[in-house]
């Protein structure tokens, strides 16, 4: 994607380690204004779809990284047989990458094609769960007092209008009555401004509609998700990719990799498309089986997993960035209970009533079983259309698996 002008270019790479509310103050308007129209027709003759997720901001992580255990064949706690069937899966649905991990150690870790280990790989909205665990990390350092605590306290444009009762958990949750996630080819709608503006955070803090009271309705929306990274940065004083990289992944000995930021110095896309290696969503996974407790060192505040997997009134399947198994339904949709748009199958109910999901476009998906102590990991392309992704298969199979005593 091209960019306007060199002097701009200058002026961005000068602002970069600046938090995005302080390099926003100072940029050239008109030259933002040209730059999103210049994406919005990109992205319309691209059939509606952004041509890539860049520019991408680097994000730390632990250095170096130290390996995770790794089953012998006498030390296989699921059927090697089970294992096989589910990596065929995988492989069959267009995987690049898959991985077993059960009660401390892995049990198959598997690369397709020509993807490895260090490959960073894209996380549609495994971002999500990184948004909530940023949270919870700023509320353990004492940056954000609480779940409960108003959105207002750190967005004072707010201050005296229908937003002011927003709260932060509103923010993981779904439920801040903002705009939901559509469709326009209105490049003065809020919904493309909110996705392709290289002021995007900017954007939705001071003119992102409002269309419900925040805290009655379930709302999916990316404009939603992505005002974290500027609550991340308003709260802390850092970069939003520092502070996930440095207080989290580094904290968990996860590998860092790449953030989509809307501009260069600008605000990060919280809600959608980093890049990490496959270790790194996973390594997020095992963090959540102790309550955020890692190498004996408390990084969530305790019961802060117990508040991410327990769903609301509003989505019995969604908590804080994570979906929940809960009652069972065959399809359950990203935009909420009884919303028009795809659903996603699930031929039977899981083995894990607790089971709990990172779960993204595309069918990424980290399905985390805390009774078993059972991580199964899917990530890559689109899945076949037929047969029909099944979104129980692969943890019910890997679970069935379990050797017994």
């Amino acid at each position: 994607m091209r960019r306007s002008g060199v002097g701009l270019i200058a002026l961005w790479m000068a602002l970069s380690s600046l938090p995005a509310a302080a390099a926003d103050a100072d940029v050239d308007m008109d030259a933002m204004e040209a730059l999103y129209q210049e994406r919005f027709k990109g992205t319309m003759e691209n059939g509606g779809y952004i041509k890539a997720y860049e520019p991408q901001e680097p994000v730390p992580g632990a250095d170096p990284v130290a390996p995770l255990a790794v089953a012998s064949a006498a030390e296989l706690g699921i059927d090697s047989a089970a294992l096989d069937r589910a990596e065929q899966y995988a492989r069959d649905n267009n995987s690049t990458a898959f991985i077993v991990w059960y009660q401390g150690k892995l049990q198959r870790e598997t690369y397709f094609g020509d993807v490895t280990a260090a490959t960073p790989l894209t996380t549609m909205s495994l971002s999500k769960p990184m948004t909530s665990l940023a949270v919870g990390r700023a509320i353990q350092l004492g940056y954000i007092k609480s779940l409960d605590q108003p959105l207002a306290d750190f967005f004072g444009e707010w201050r005296g209008t229908e937003k002011q009762s927003m709260l932060v958990r509103h923010l993981l949750d779904m439920r801040t009555g903002l705009l939901p996630q559509a469709y326009s080819t209105d490049p003065d709608n809020p919904l493309n401004r909110a996705y392709l503006s290289p002021v995007h955070g900017k954007y939705i803090v001071e003119s992102y509609p409002l269309v419900a009271e925040p805290g009655s309705v379930y709302v999916y929306s990316n404009a939603t998700a992505d005002l974290v990274a500027v609550l991340i940065e308003r709260a802390t004083g850092q970069r939003y990719s520092d502070f996930l990289g440095n207080e989290v992944l580094a904290k968990i000995g996860a590998a860092g990799g790449s953030q989509w930021v809307n501009r260069p110095g600008g605000t990060a896309h919280s809600g959608c498309c980093g890049y990490f290696p496959a270790q790194t969503y996973l390594r997020m996974a095992i963090a959540m089986l102790d309550d955020g407790v890692v190498d004996g060192e408390r990084l969530l505040p305790e019961g802060y997993v117990n508040a991410m997997t327990t769903p609301t009134a509003q989505n019995p399947h969604y908590g804080l960035g994570i979906w929940v198994g809960g009652e069972y339904i065959e399809r359950r949709g990203f935009g909420g209970p009884n919303h028009p748009g795809p659903k996603v199958l699930h031929s039977e109910p899981f083995v894990d009533k607790g089971i709990y999901m990172f779960d993204g476009n595309f069918n990424q998906v980290v399905y985390i079983m805390p009774s078993l102590e059972l991580i199964v990991l899917r990530v890559g392309k689109a899945p076949l259309k037929s047969p029909e992704w099944d979104n129980s298969y692969l943890p019910n199979l890997v679970a069935r698996g379990i050797k017994g005593d």
